[in-house]
């Protein structure tokens, strides 16, 4: 199981990655994600367009009613918050955020991996079911579409595929 937050599921979709996503792990996120993917697609831009994507797909991911708990802070956003609190109820086995700032607070604040979304499409591969070059290809779209090169997120990210 896996509870993912906004910015990680804009990623998940600009990487054209959400249905191989979605049918290979048990997905869950909070309504608090949901309202903030629908403020998302208000915008007509590409991260707009890939919320409204999740949303379509909305049907196949768990949402929980999860308001967000105290966990809030300078760092940590109503979306990373609610996403804590349901990873500590279902007791999931990852919390997936493209948040690097708030990445600290989180691990400090749940009992399980707290990790960027590129990590999905490394797991892919480990699963053989992306190429090692696919999974790099569709990082970099994310990467150059997200405005992460040259950014910490990014360096993160191409280390997972340093293998």
């Amino acid at each position: 199981m896996i509870v993912v937050d906004t910015s990680a599921f804009i990623s998940i979709e600009i990487g054209d990655a959400l249905d191989l996503v979605l049918s290979t792990y048990e997905v869950h996120t909070t309504t608090v994600v949901v309202d903030e993917l629908r403020s998302t697609a208000a915008y007509d831009d590409s991260h707009g367009r890939a919320a409204d994507e999740v949303l379509g797909s909305i049907e196949r991911i768990s949402v929980h009613d999860q308001s967000p708990s105290g966990a809030t802070t300078t760092r940590i956003d109503a979306g990373e918050a609610s996403c804590a609190q349901v990873v500590q109820d279902i007791d999931a086995e990852f919390l997936i955020t493209d948040d690097l700032r708030a990445l600290p607070e989180l691990e400090a604040l749940v009992d399980c991996r707290v990790a960027i979304s590129p990590i999905l499409l490394r797991a892919l591969v480990t699963n053989g079911l992306l190429s090692n070059t696919e999974a790099k290809r569709r990082l970099e779209a994310i990467a150059h579409t997200r405005d992460w090169l040259g950014a910490p997120i990014y360096r993160h990210a191409t280390e997972l595929f340093d293998t």
